[in-house]
Formats: structure tokens, sequence, C-alpha cells
């Protein structure tokens, strides 16, 4: 399988999932967490998890972020979305937000180990390897829709769509940091 076949009409995740990048804006700093359980448990990724039967992608991300790292977040924005097919059947269909601001002081949980980093050092060496591809866009205010092939944590294949004219309300900060100089598209 490809990343372009998951964009057909036939393609159906078998669940639903968020993100929520915490951003303090002023320090250029965002919220990781070091995952401790479930899918990508090892891995830094930001808040989030699967969501809930009658829940919204947006009170999914502030129900996770709540008990992820125990802080309340608000002024949430809509930034992407990312399909992930991995070859042993599983699927997701995840959203991926950005919050402004939040009340409560980051927390380790059973589920998370919350760390602030600067916008510009995010290691994504230690996240899942579609993050390089998507997130700095995301933190230069681009709006962006991704597929991405798995093979449990191996990137088989992905295609990515960033929009460069739409500006993301205005929050383009200049040139685009962590996005490899020599891309390498991967294909299977």
């Amino acid at each position: 399988m490809r990343a372009s076949d998951i964009r057909s009409e036939e393609w159906k995740p078998v669940e639903e999932a968020v993100l929520c990048f915490v951003r303090d804006r002023d320090t250029r700093q965002v919220l990781l967490i070091h995952k401790k359980t479930g899918l990508g448990a090892g891995l830094i990724n930001a808040p989030g998890g699967r969501i809930e039967p009658g829940e919204t992608p947006l009170e999914a991300a502030v129900r996770e972020t709540r008990e992820e790292v125990n802080i309340l977040v608000d002024d949430l924005r809509r930034r992407g979305e990312l399909s992930f097919q991995f070859l042993n059947g599983h699927s997701i269909r995840g959203y991926v937000f950005e919050a402004r601001r939040w009340s409560g002081e980051p927390e380790q949980t059973p589920e998370a180990d919350p760390f602030w980093c600067d916008e510009n050092a995010v290691p994504y060496d230690k996240m899942w390897s579609d993050d390089s591809w998507w997130l700095p866009h995301m933190l230069a205010g681009r709006r962006f829709s991704g597929c991405f092939v798995f093979d449990g944590e191996t990137m088989l294949s992905l295609s990515l769509d960033i929009d460069t004219d739409d500006l993301a309300d205005g929050l383009a900060e200049g040139p685009i940091q962590g996005i490899p100089r020599n891309p390498v598209l991967m294909s299977r």
C-alpha cells in the first residue's frame, strides 16, 4: 500500500484520534510528552489520544490534554489532519490542534511525562518519523494534511499537502525549521 491509496473514498479508519500542541508563543516553547503507554509508548509526542463515541475532535483534544498532563487548554485551533495506515490493518485519522491558552502547570501522569521544548529544538529523532515532515509547518503557521503508511514504527510511504497560501491566521514566522535539507520521499 502507498500513502496515495489512503485518499481513496474506500479508505475508512478504524479509529479517530487527536493531538494537542500547547504553545507558549511569547517564549516560542511547545509542550511535548514522553509517552508512557499505548501506541507510540517510549516516543515523544504531544498530548492526545482516541476520540470517544459522541465526542467531537475539539472536545477530545481538551479531555486528552487534561488526562495526560493535567492542564485545561483553551483557544484551540485545528491545524491539520493526518491519516495513518498500518500494515497490520490498524488505521487512524488524526486531528492536530494548537492550544494558545491553558491553565495549570503540566504534571506527570501514568500516561505521560510532560516537558517544555524550544520550537527550534524539537527532538524529531525521538518522535514518530512522520512528525518531522508536518510539525515544522504547523509551528510555522501552515495548515496541512498528510497520509502515511507504517509497518510498526517504520514509515514506508507518505503524502503531504501544505497550504502555503493560507498561513493559519497570519502566524507564519519565517523559514521552516526542521525540514530535511534533501528530503527523500518514501514509497513502496
